[in-house]
């Protein structure tokens, strides 16, 4: 099928940069345990320092468009938001296995949230929740909160406001105040045209101190600024995590290389089960739902999950592509399983490749209009089966996973579930 090359593919295209550019691989074909642990190590550092670049490449655009508020501009920053996500998507392997990556993640791509708690919202958003307090609090229009019976100085937004006061506040995991979703929103704002076609349609004057819509242009300044600063940070501490001596990297190599292997299989297969083909997937199909899809903003919710795919694959084979088009290659799982049975190897690549098939056909349908809200819709049976395809295929990728940790007689994994898999009717 060709690939048209829209905006959205354009941006990733740049973040990948040609596959024929040079490329500095680092080989090593010893493939025991604890190297296979190693390498696995050193493509955590490759990928949460591409994140880390890109943020900053990301900060860069936004501080050109704050400087200038144009339309030319806005779409310059989403467009860097676009190519951010290319490196931090392949990097949610790593959850699960990671305590450390998993108590830090909420911090940079929790999802759903609220949008009234930092925001103006559309009426049809509504004006109260039953679990929300916060639910319209608005943060850019009330320089003064009440959280948790207490109230809070936002006088100046800040990232230290946004991670200490604001981020879950109340306990309600739907206060999602930082990181790249929040940052999606302030840059598109509200995606109101459900599962039809198109993306949050938010005017460049929201940031236009001479000529301001919708109010309040200098807090929403400061908070698009503030919590751009407050995700490169998070992301410069994850990367640094992974870099010798860091606390993610040392956590890992302290295990026993059958604990390190443990790790890597349980973040594999709770990703592609219970998280991806799962709560991200399934459960916005099964409710034809355009408030379950992941990047619902910006409609970028193909990319997001077929990185998601893309990082399972780079670990198992024990490979990824940077941004600056270079590879980082050695050890792999894929070797340590073949050399104990080549059949379920190659078993295992060849799911992996059926569901990077599967998520580059939702790719190629966005390219021509139908994004994976679309796809979802109640009335689109075509497109509903382009993404039980990609379930499907992460499904039985997971299968074959399972049968590694048996062959490698790996003990005391438990594998993420989703009710959208597990149990369809409590979902309803």
């Amino acid at each position: 099928m060709k690939k048209l090359m829209t905006p959205l593919a354009g941006a990733v295209a740049a973040a990948l940069l040609a596959a024929c550019s040079s490329q500095s691989v680092t080989s090593n074909n010893d493939a025991t345990a604890i190297n296979v642990v190693d390498h696995y190590a050193d493509i955590a550092e490759a990928v949460y320092g591409d994140s880390y670049t890109t943020a900053l490449t990301l900060q860069s655009a936004i501080n050109t468009f704050l400087d200038n508020p144009t339309e030319a501009n806005l779409e310059q920053a989403k467009q860097a938001w676009i190519a951010a996500r290319v490196p931090y998507q392949q990097s949610e392997v790593y959850r699960f296995g990671n305590a450390a990556v998993d108590d830090w993640e909420g911090k940079v791509n929790a999802w759903p949230l609220d949008e009234g708690l930092i925001d103006y919202t559309a009426p049809a958003y509504g004006t109260e929740s039953d679990i929300n307090s916060l639910y319209t609090a608005n943060v850019i229009a009330n320089p003064t909160l009440e959280i948790g019976g207490e109230t809070v100085d936002a006088t100046n937004i800040t990232p230290e406001l946004i991670a200490e006061h604001l981020h879950e506040a109340d306990g309600v995991e739907a206060n999602v105040a930082s990181g790249y979703h929040a940052i999606e929103f302030l840059l598109w704002g509200q995606d109101l045209n459900g599962t039809n076609p198109g993306a949050g349609m938010r005017p460049a004057t929201d940031y236009d101190l001479a000529n301001c819509s919708n109010g309040n242009c200098e807090r929403r300044r400061q908070y698009l600024s503030a919590v751009t600063e407050l995700l490169v940070a998070d992301l410069k501490e994850m990367a640094d995590a992974w870099k010798d001596g860091g606390y993610a990297r040392t956590a890992l190599v302290e295990q026993s290389p059958e604990q390190g292997l443990s790790t890597i299989l349980t973040g594999m297969g709770s990703l592609a089960y219970g998280e991806l083909a799962g709560e991200r997937t399934k459960l916005g199909l099964m409710l034809h739902d355009p408030e379950e899809e992941h990047d619902c903003f910006s409609d970028n919710t193909h990319y997001s999950h077929y990185y998601d795919a893309k990082g399972i694959q780079n670990v198992y084979l024990g490979e990824y592509q940077r941004v600056d088009g270079s590879w980082v290659k050695g050890p792999s799982l894929s070797q340590l399983v073949a050399s104990k049975d080549a059949a379920l190897d190659r078993e295992m690549k060849a799911k992996l490749n059926a569901t990077d098939s599967a998520g580059q056909a939702m790719v190629d349908a966005a390219n021509q209009g139908q994004t994976f809200d679309v796809l979802i819709a109640m009335n689109n049976p075509e497109g509903n089966q382009l993404v039980q395809n990609f379930v499907d295929a992460l499904v039985d990728g997971t299968r074959t996973t399972e049968e590694i940790i048996r062959l490698l007689d790996l003990q005391d994994i438990t594998l993420e579930g989703s009710d959208s898999l597990d149990n369809p009717s409590a979902v309803f």
